[in-house]
Order: C-alpha cells, then sequence, then structure tokens
C-alpha cells in the first residue's frame, strides 16, 4: 500500500509540477487579473492549497483501487487521461488564453472523475470520500472558467 501511494503522489505532484510550468504567473498575472472572474473566485493561495490536498488525497485513492480492480488497463488508463487532462488545462487557459477550450478540458476532467466515482463507488464506497475533494474541487473550478468563458 505505501509503496503504491508513494508512486501515485509522485505521478500526481509532477503533474502538478509540469501544470505549473505551463501556468507561468497564471492567477498573478495581468491577463488573469483584467478577466471579470466569478464572484465566488477564491483568494490565489487557496489554488495552492487545494491542488496540493486535492493530489495526496487522490493518491490514496488510487492506492487502495489499485489492487481491487479487474482490469488495472483500464484504470491504468483513466488514470493517465486524468492526468493529461489536468496538465492540458493551464497551458490552454493561462498560457494561450483559449477560455473555451480549456473550458471543454476542464469539464471533460470533471466528467473523467464523476464516472471514475461512480464505475468504482462498489469496490472502494467508503474509501471513495478520497475522490470527493477532487470532484468537488473540479466542480468550482469548471464553474469558475465557465464564469469567465460566458463574462470576458
Amino acid at each position: 500500500m505505501v509503496q503504491r501511494t508513494v508512486l501515485f503522489l509522485i505521478a500526481n505532484f509532477v503533474a502538478l509540477a509540469i501544470g505549473g510550468f505551463f501556468t507561468g504567473p497564471g492567477v498573478s498575472s495581468d491577463w488573469y487579473q483584467d478577466l471579470v472572474q466569478a464572484p465566488w473566485t477564491p483568494p490565489g493561495w487557496v489554488f495552492g492549497a487545494a491542488w496540493t490536498s486535492i493530489m495526496i488525497c487522490f493518491a490514496f485513492y488510487m492506492a487502495y483501487l489499485w489492487p481491487k480492480v479487474e482490469n488495472q488497463r483500464t484504470l491504468l488508463f483513466l488514470f493517465f487521461l486524468q492526468w493529461i487532462l489536468n496538465i492540458a488545462w493551464n497551458p490552454i487557459f493561462f498560457h494561450y488564453h483559449v477560455v473555451n477550450y480549456a473550458f471543454m478540458v476542464i469539464s471533460s476532467l470533471t466528467l473523467l472523475l464523476i464516472l471514475m466515482g461512480y464505475t468504482y463507488w462498489e469496490i472502494l464506497r467508503a474509501k471513495s470520500i478520497f475522490l470527493f475533494p477532487y470532484i468537488i474541487w473540479l466542480l468550482i473550478a469548471t464553474s469558475l472558467n465557465g464564469y469567465i468563458l460566458m463574462h470576458n
């Protein structure tokens, strides 16, 4: 269990690092600050704290789930798909400023995580709680992206 958790932690934090690289100045950039943002947009420091907590929880979720699924290839595919979508959102939104594509990416990521939660609920039950922070944050982030798309 510990080894799996560490491997998923490494994979998750590599994704955050790559995404952070593509984010550049991100939330503090003039482009982002000049956007009309949702009234429920949290302060900038919340994003880093949220993603750190989410990736730790998601590592535990994956570590618990991994030995219990029959088709680990499918689970690995879903994990890497969320990994790619998670990373891809950053350059699309913050570097290229293509808010509508970013919205499609984050919406796809949100749906993927909901699908994972639903698909593997019977296997993990109460341990699925480790996936909830990710889904909740993605719902918030999707709403923030959607608000920016509609008001800018």
